[in-house]
């Protein structure tokens, strides 16, 4: 890994189409920064996306990158990690994409801990197919086509990973720049799967869940100075208070096994192939 990375080395020269404004942004930063900070580099990182806002995510960071299907982006960052357990492994996705479609494999990647980190983009909302309700909008939010609401109540994602099993679960906030680097860093570090749910409104379509929404409503873990992230009935607590949302480090199991360690996952299997031309790693890098 290299000690002098900047944060602009995952940087690509690719200009986001987002919506100004939008929470992807600031998220997508964090997560540079926190690469960078941990000691990653570009050569050693890879980015799986899937469908959805957060899709193209890849393409707007230089590492190895695949934007898969939709749904589908923890089958194959699993793939990924178990072929080469050496590099680091980034899931992006959204609350559609992860929680919907995605649903099912997210709760086989969280039970079976293994050692990738997952960045949910929840806007709460559907902003690429022009604003329907997602999984995680609220009940009573109104769109072209639930304009009454979805009338059921919102997916939990991080009781999900909890009731699965999980190892690390955090929620951050994209605006609030340094604590949300904080955040994924600290996912970076764990050994195991970890989730973290970032709130990265969308300015576009969603008028409800803005960013003064949530500066106003979010709770800060790290000024609860008598919350302990290993005791798992407090996080259980928080995870299922229906009246606040908070941000930070929920929960952390640091006694849990990563899938790598309880299967002696540890060597490189993604070889070159004999034959292949000198230089095809140079071109695979430039083309990401």
């Amino acid at each position: 890994m290299s000690s002098d990375v900047r944060f602009t080395d995952f940087k690509s020269d690719k200009q986001p189409t987002w919506c100004p404004g939008c929470g992807d942004f600031g998220t997508m930063n964090g997560m540079m920064k926190a690469l960078a900070s941990t000691g990653n580099s570009p050569d050693n990182t890879f980015v799986v996306a899937g469908i959805g806002c957060s899709g193209k995510i890849g393409t707007y960071m230089r590492s190895y990158a695949l934007h898969g299907v939709h749904g589908r982006a923890l089958p194959v960052g699993t793939g990924v990690k178990l072929a080469n357990p050496d590099l680091e492994v980034m899931v992006a996705g959204g609350d559609g994409d992860g929680y919907s479609i995605g649903a099912g494999h997210f709760i086989h990647a969280v039970r079976r801990n293994i050692d990738i980190t997952y960045v949910v983009m929840d806007n709460r909302i559907y902003g690429l197919t022009k604003g329907q309700a997602s999984p995680t909008s609220r009940p009573d939010f109104e769109t072209s086509t639930t304009p009454e609401g979805p009338q059921q109540p919102p997916v939990n994602p991080l009781a999900l990973a909890m009731a699965a099993g999980g190892s690390f679960i955090a929620q951050s906030f994209s605006s609030h720049a340094q604590r949300h680097q904080e955040i994924i860093e600290e996912a970076i570090e764990h050994d195991g799967f970890s989730l973290v749910n970032t709130f990265s409104p969308c300015v576009t379509f969603n008028d409800v869940d803005t960013y003064d929404y949530f500066r106003d409503s979010l709770v800060d873990l790290k000024e609860e100075e008598d919350f302990d992230r290993h005791d798992y009935d407090q996080a259980k607590g928080k995870i299922l208070d229906a009246d606040k949302e908070y941000m930070g480090v929920l929960y952390q199991n640091e006694n849990a096994q990563s899938y790598e360690q309880s299967h002696g996952v540890d060597e490189n299997m993604a070889e070159i192939p004999d034959g292949a031309p000198e230089g095809a790693m140079d071109l695979v890098r430039e083309f990401y």
